[in-house]
């Protein structure tokens, strides 16, 4: 099963108390700082659209990209109930295709720790180089190493709504740098009154800001900044989550 499969529907539930809009105005900022006045952007892992249709509200145009079509689909609920025209793609973000350019690629959200493989990882950033009009921006999130190790650790995690629950349980391998997530989801079925109970295993990859910088050496990009999440400071040894910028040199 892809990761978010199992409970696309509930996914807002439990990430209620994320602040989307203090998110979309952060990016925002980061762009503003380097000059760009974007139209068009596209997402990397968009979810649920809670970003992209963020976006879409401030009037960009706006391309989602994810994996699972569950997810995706629920996006797409959100955008015809609020009347958006969102493009929204169902394609793997190491192998993404647009039609065209874009001004700014994104990826929030610690999508970019859930790509594992070196290989993978250096595919996105060439498809990003590859899809940014000149000069354009790919701006990023990671999961920290401190946050694997000191936060998530080998913590177990649970909560409860009026409808669903789960239990979430970590382990990181400090050898691998790969931080599993078994999560056990309890979602009610109102025709039963049963609850239906799905499990999931997703793994993300803690990676230096050395090694990002040398996957965007490599993609052709520049690196530009990175700061510790929704400031401008730079990152701290015990920062749990960086934002990254990289930029197009100009084709």
């Amino acid at each position: 099963m892809q990761a978010y499969e199992g409970f696309a529907s509930i996914y807002d539930i439990f990430m209620g108390d994320v602040d989307y809009d203090g998110w979309v105005e952060y990016v925002q900022k980061i762009w503003e700082r380097y000059n760009k006045k974007p139209s068009l952007i596209a997402e990397l892992g968009c979810g649920t659209g809670n970003i992209t249709g963020r976006l879409a509200k401030k009037g960009y145009d706006m391309i989602g990209i994810d994996i699972s079509e569950e997810m995706l689909f629920e996006a797409m609920e959100k955008a015809r109930r609020d009347n958006l025209e969102i493009l929204y793609l169902q394609q793997d973000m190491t192998e993404f295709e647009l039609y065209g350019t874009v001004d700014i690629v994104l990826s929030l959200c610690d999508s970019m720790n859930y790509i594992t493989d070196d290989e993978d990882m250096l595919k996105v950033f060439k498809l990003a180089n590859n899809y940014l009009n000149p000069k354009g921006l790919f701006i990023f999130d990671l999961n920290t190493e401190y946050k694997f190790k000191e936060i998530l650790a080998c913590n177990t995690f649970a909560e409860t709504t009026d409808d669903a629950a789960y239990i979430w349980e970590n382990t990181y391998d400090e050898e691998e740098k790969i931080n599993e997530y078994y999560v056990n989801f309890f979602i009610n079925d109102e025709k039963s009154g049963m609850y239906e109970r799905v499990e999931e295993a997703h793994y993300e990859r803690a990676y230096s800001l050395e090694e990002i910088k040398g996957f965007i050496e490599e993609s052709g990009m520049e690196f530009l900044a990175a700061y510790d999440a929704f400031t401008f400071d730079e990152p701290k040894q015990n920062s749990e989550r960086i934002y990254v910028v990289a930029r197009e040199k100009g084709k």
